[in-house]
């Protein structure tokens, strides 16, 4: 009886244990299109799945979006729009290959064990545009970056607004972090690298922004050099284009007058000097021009005065003929420089005498180091100029109350030692203005091509130019004084001086015939102004 039980115990678990394992070889030959168990393709489990299902599997990861965070702000990117492929294709082939390496058995072994024992491994194959992620990265910084913005003119007032800390995504760092998260099967998400920035200080840049906002609606060339006296960083706007040499080359006669005189000025050369500078006579300049010469001949003092500029370094300053001087068949009417055969030339300057404001800034610097006892101008003319010399001229510039450019932009008390120039189309100022925030220097031309260039488009501009860079070397004391009231009143000034000198005249006749002396003193009233200096051309 035991043994007729163990009989049918035994019968019982062979046909049971045959019956299990031929319905599971009839579910894993029914199953032969699905992958191994264990199997995983681009890092996702897909064991058990049809190819097709493994490959929305696949899709479903990988082509789900990019989670970016920008500091507080959440930006999604989806892999297909950078450009993201996967090689989904040659990822499952590859599956499938590995999978028929395997014998019949050990696949069946594997499926009753519902585990691989060497189960498909296939490793991540995809692409993307790098240029498209970089871009799409620069668009998203674009939308959420709040940069530093510097300090702002103001156009009403011409003084400098504080700018405003900020903060900008570090591209060329996020960039590598986003490519990264594409390869991932997870944690798809990056915190992009976002610097912190201060606030901008007050700099160049700021202050060429400005110039630039000021003249943007002039319709001819501005020309435009600044230079910090104290730490030499400079500024240039078309700095570098040739212009009409007008009286501001007389800053240069000056420099080579001193350098060419053995001994201290003499009266009559003093005259010269003061009416050159002050009344910006033309002839005083010619006359100077023979003491540059060592003879009586302007033409020969241009020649020695351009060969000069040449050697201090000056390439596109020349001056061909003297002032209010023809032509003549033996000497050269201009010269070709750097400046002036620039094919893109923007002006039309004077052919006979030509600058750039570039060069006519570094005269000036020169002029100011010489007087301080340092600088290039001592070392090219050793021994023939001196300090002193170069403090005369910066001096003897200051009296020119004429030219009332770059002085109507700073306050009344501020030294002004400068030189200006026009003619019918450029109007310049050049010079050395000495204030609390700071010693520079300004050189500034405003030219059009053609017609006439009136100076009441000229005048005002150059006015709030000069007022804009005074304030930004003096930022905590702004100068904001109206300049047409202040034309205004130095007209009226003059007016009144003019008057008062003119009575003077009569009662000094009037006394000398009566016997009787009268004495008018307006000198404390500001000087007289010409309306226009004696190189001006109708």
């Amino acid at each position: 009886m035991l043994q007729a039980l163990q009989r049918l115990l035994i019968m019982t678990l062979l046909i049971t244990g045959t019956l299990y394992l031929g319905y599971q070889a009839f579910v894993y030959f029914q199953g032969e299109d699905r992958l191994p168990p264990g199997t995983a393709v681009a890092g996702i489990r897909v064991g058990g799945l049809t190819v097709t299902e493994a490959e929305e599997r696949i899709t479903a990861v990988y082509y789900s979006p990019i989670r970016l965070h920008h500091r507080y702000e959440v930006f999604d990117v989806l892999p297909q729009d950078i450009g993201f492929q996967l090689d989904m294709e040659g990822m499952l082939q590859e599956a499938v290959e590995q999978q028929g390496e395997r014998d019949v058995w050990q696949g069946f072994i594997e499926h009753l064990l519902g585990q691989s024992l060497t189960a498909p491994q296939v490793e991540l194959r995809a692409s993307h545009d790098r240029e498209a992620t970089a871009e799409r990265l620069l668009r998203i910084s674009r939308v959420l970056d709040d940069p530093p913005q510097p300090p702002t003119i103001s156009l009403d007032t011409d003084t400098f607004a504080p700018g405003k800390a900020g903060y900008v995504t570090d591209l060329e760092a996020s960039l590598p972090l986003l490519e990264a998260a594409l390869y991932r099967p997870n944690n798809r998400q990056v915190d992009l690298l976002v610097v912190d920035m201060a606030q901008p200080g007050l700099d160049m840049a700021a202050l060429e922004a400005s110039l630039l906002r000021l003249t943007e609606g002039f319709g001819g060339v501005v020309s435009v050099f600044v230079m910090d006296l104290e730490t030499g960083e400079e500024l240039s706007i078309n700095g570098d284009v040739a212009i009409s040499g007008l009286s501001i080359l007389k800053i240069p006669i000056f420099i080579e007058t001193y350098r060419a005189l053995n001994s201290e000025p003499d009266e009559t050369v003093r005259r010269w000097l003061y009416e050159t500078a002050v009344q910006s006579s033309n002839f005083g300049a010619n006359m100077l021009l023979h003491v540059i010469a060592g003879e009586n001949n302007t033409y020969q003092g241009a020649h020695v005065f351009t060969e000069q500029m040449r050697q201090l370094g000056m390439l596109n300053t020349f001056m061909a003929i003297p002032y209010d001087a023809p032509v003549v068949q033996t000497r050269p009417s201009t010269f070709q420089t750097p400046a002036n055969t620039d094919p893109n030339m923007p002006t039309r300057p004077d052919p006979a005498r030509q600058t750039t404001a570039e060069e006519m800034g570094t005269m000036l610097s020169m002029l100011y180091h010489c007087a301080q006892g340092t600088g290039g101008l001592l070392a090219v003319y050793n021994g023939q100029i001196t300090p002193s010399d170069c403090q005369e001229i910066i001096d003897l510039m200051i009296l020119n109350i004429e030219g009332n450019l770059i002085r109507f932009g700073v306050p009344v008390d501020v030294p002004v030692s400068h030189k200006h120039g026009w003619d019918g189309t450029t109007y310049g100022d050049a010079g050395i203005i000495l204030s609390d925030g700071g010693h520079y220097v300004l050189v500034y031309y405003v030219t059009q091509n053609i017609g006439w260039l009136s100076a009441e488009i000229s005048f005002p501009l150059m006015w709030e130019m000069s007022r804009v860079v005074y304030n930004y070397f003096n930022p905590e004391a702004p100068y904001l004084e109206d300049a047409w009231a202040r034309a205004e009143r130095e007209a009226l000034w003059r007016g009144v001086r003019a008057a008062a000198i003119a009575l003077d005249n009569d009662l000094s006749i009037l006394d000398r015939r009566q016997g009787t002396a009268v004495n008018l003193n307006p000198s404390e009233e500001p000087e007289a102004e010409n309306e226009a200096p004696s190189d001006a051309k109708p």
